[in-house]
């Protein structure tokens, strides 16, 4: 079931003082080094999602007048370029060399010397981007260099990998869709499917089935039978042998045994359906299923679930939550993005940090925050270390990824989510044994099913985010970095089981900041967070977060990420000298980039 894409590239634009009869040919080399410096830094160090180096297309020459613009774009096209960086060493002719894509995040390096004034295109040319309505982001490093020195500065390095994770995201999303299988999931806004949203903000069109189609499907057959065959071993292998004890028994509403198999077998053939519903499967042709065997080219997508479906059939836990986990009985692969209750909003907030990250990442509910004091008086014990000050449950109903329970491991042996290229079979061992699947409490879910059930260790850096929607305002972002910890198991019991305790379990803290109002304490963020779930990715990645909102023209209305780290287009600069109010500013200025 492994997903195959065309990545977009990146490309680098070396413009130059169009002067010829000595200026222009001194510069040659030196601007076409800068040229080839900027791609090996963004080759090495930027991955696409299946492990790939992301790729950069270098203009065939120099670009000192429009002609050669043009050329560049015709290129571009040609090569399936999603973005651009622009770099010079000296002054150019800033509205005729300049990118003109609409579509195209852009950022421009001006190198910082004195015998050419590349400083002052980088200004020029930021001007004229500003002004024509095409915000640009403005690379311009610390120190002096001398113009034979065409190193790339550590400032200047993190600017340029900051800008190419965000813009690859962009780029890598637009084109594709959102699949929503179902509807509105128990009144949940973020399961209102706004089409306008996923068009406008992020060129993606949004595609809808009803979950008759996935019944149909298992009904009919139209599924590839040797995969079933091959995913119920391994299920048999890796889960059915850490099925959990079913808690429905002391209700008198468990199933029997030989209902919880075919169980078992329903919901794997959810999986598979669900995948082909995504990605298509080019073996449902061979079985004489064209119209099935396309898909519906999504790159990330929602499953409503409850209640019409979960009320009289097996949950999507187990598929929603394998299917966003890095590996399933293919090997390892990369992750997908399948929101819980077709929380869009959610699963926008997902596919940034997964296509940051390449990672799988957590679907959660903001569930509980605890009180050192509701603590101690429920426990008789008081948190200790980073939780003293309270934190936060994250829950959900046994639906989020298996690579964050922690149980691979660094090479210090600390608790880590790797890359998939970077995992091993002992990884994937490692999160299966700490996975149990308990029956689907069936007050819940009256139809059965199967829930994951972990809990997260601690001492992982993560990255808590979520997409809202105001009436009048458009679409917001929220970000909180912190981490996970662990309780004292006597702490952890108690609080565990006051909520369902089929269900996976992350302790989260995010990090303080008494200069921020929703940031002076845990409880501040729990109280100011917008909405019931929250996507949450390994790594502090806030500072890319806000670089790719920006990108996006979506305003950052809460984080607690240094400002140093903020990296947005220098046409928000004109937009008054408070960073929060400028961003909105400048978002509602600009407006989505694909309307």
């Amino acid at each position: 079931m492994n997903k195959t894409m065309k990545y977009p590239k990146i490309g680098i634009r070396p413009t130059i003082d169009g002067r010829q009869g000595g200026v222009r040919e001194s510069l040659e080399d030196k601007t076409m080094a800068l040229a080839h410096a900027v791609a090996e830094l963004i080759s090495k160090n930027i991955k696409n999602g299946d492990g790939s180096p992301v790729e950069c297309v270098i203009a065939d020459g120099t670009i000192g007048r429009v002609a050669e613009s043009a050329a560049c774009a015709e290129k571009f096209e040609r090569e399936g370029v999603g973005s651009t960086i622009t770099v010079t060493s000296c002054w150019c002719y800033g509205s005729e060399t300049m990118d003109m894509n609409p579509h195209y995040p852009k950022a421009v390096w001006g190198f910082n010397g004195t015998e050419r004034p590349g400083a002052v295109y980088l200004a020029a040319v930021l001007a004229a981007h500003a002004q024509k309505g095409l915000p640009a982001f403005g690379i311009y490093g610390h120190d002096v260099q001398d113009l034979n020195d065409n190193t790339i500065p550590a400032d200047v390095a993190e600017k340029i990998l900051r800008f190419a994770r965000a813009a690859q995201a962009v780029a890598t999303m637009r084109g594709k869709s959102y699949l929503s299988m179902g509807n509105t999931c128990m009144g949940i806004a973020g399961s209102i499917v706004n089409a306008d949203f996923f068009q406008d903000y992020l060129g993606m069109r949004t595609e809808y089935v009803d979950l008759v189609e996935i019944l149909r499907r298992i009904e009919e057959g139209i599924y590839d039978p040797e995969e079933y065959k091959k995913a119920m071993a391994w299920t048999e292998k890796y889960c059915k042998v850490n099925e959990g004890h079913d808690y429905n028994t002391e209700k008198g509403k468990a199933k029997t045994r030989s209902q919880k198999d075919e169980d078992w077998e329903f919901t794997v053939k959810n999986m598979l359906i669900i995948n082909d519903l995504m990605h298509g499967n080019p073996k449902l042709l061979d079985l004489g299923f064209k119209e099935e065997s396309l898909g519906h080219n999504a790159i990330a997508a929602g499953v409503q679930g409850q209640r019409q479906w979960t009320d009289y059939k097996p949950n999507f836990d187990f598929p929603e939550s394998l299917m966003c986990t890095s590996f399933d009985w293919n090997g390892i692969r990369e992750a997908n993005v399948l929101a819980t209750e077709n929380d869009s909003l959610n699963g926008v907030a997902m596919l940034f940090g997964h296509l940051l990250t390449n990672k799988g990442v957590m679907f959660s509910d903001i569930r509980t925050y605890w009180s050192p004091e509701a603590v101690k008086r429920v426990t008789g014990k008081e948190p200790t270390g980073m939780a003293a000050g309270g934190f936060i449950h994250l829950i959900n109903s046994g639906a989020t990824t298996l690579d964050a329970t922690g149980a691979m491991t660094d090479a210090e042996g600390n608790p880590t989510m790797k890359n998939p290229w970077d995992m091993t079979q002992a990884d994937v061992e490692a999160c299966l044994k700490a996975t149990t699947w308990y029956p689907a409490d069936r007050d819940y879910f009256r139809g059965g099913g199967f829930s994951s059930n972990f809990l997260t260790r601690g001492g992982m850096p993560m990255t808590m985010m979520r997409v809202n929607i105001v009436k009048g305002l458009g679409p917001v972002l929220q970000i909180a970095e912190g981490w996970t910890v662990e309780l004292d198991p006597a702490i952890h019991d108690i609080l565990n089981k006051r909520t369902d305790k089929t269900w996976p379990t992350t302790w989260f803290v995010p990090r303080l900041d008494a200069t921020r109002d929703a940031f002076k304490d845990v409880y501040s963020v729990m109280n100011n967070w917008g909405a019931n779930h929250g996507a949450i990715a390994y790594g502090h990645i806030g500072a890319d977060i806000i670089t790719l909102a920006s990108i996006l023209r979506i305003p950052v209305c809460m984080h607690n990420v240094a400002d140093d780290k903020i990296f947005r287009p220098a046409a928000w600069n004109a937009f008054g000298m408070d960073k929060e109010g400028a961003d909105y500013r400048a978002c509602a200025n600009f407006g989505p980039i694909y309307k």
